[in-house]
């Protein structure tokens, strides 16, 4: 088993690995980091996406869209589990047009995460839009 430390180490590289796929509009890099009963509730109207298949496709959408919003989490705190092998994330994220780089949305999530044989995995994401 895992230490702690050793968790929140995957966890936190997990996390760049998915914020560079998010960059690079990298579906098979995202759908590699999603469990596949993933849960996202979006930050503006709470929107429900639930599982690996649906969060592909509504990235897949947002990937297609003009102008492009570049989304990135900052990861802030990981809390993992010495009893189990899950961890809790929290941070910031924010939604950057690609072309101004100006910010469109931000605001702060938490993350669960699992590891499913030596690999870490995203669970659910709940985002709250403040600004």
């Amino acid at each position: 088993m895992s230490t702690v430390a050793d968790a929140e180490l995957q966890v936190r590289l997990r996390r760049a690995a998915f914020n560079r796929a998010l960059a690079e509009a990298d579906l098979p890099a995202i759908g590699q980091i999603l469990s596949p009963e993933a849960i996202l509730v979006t930050g503006t109207d709470s929107a429900v996406i639930a599982g690996r298949k649906a969060q592909l496709q509504a990235w897949k959408r947002e990937f297609s869209a003009r102008p492009r919003t570049l989304y990135t989490r900052s990861t802030e705190t990981i809390i993992a589990s010495a009893v189990e092998p899950i961890a809790m994330e929290h941070g910031r994220w924010s939604g950057v047009a690609e072309s101004t780089k100006t910010v469109l949305a931000s605001g702060t999530y938490a993350a669960k995460w699992r590891r499913f044989g030596t690999l870490w995995m995203l669970v659910a994401e709940i985002f709250v839009t403040l600004t």
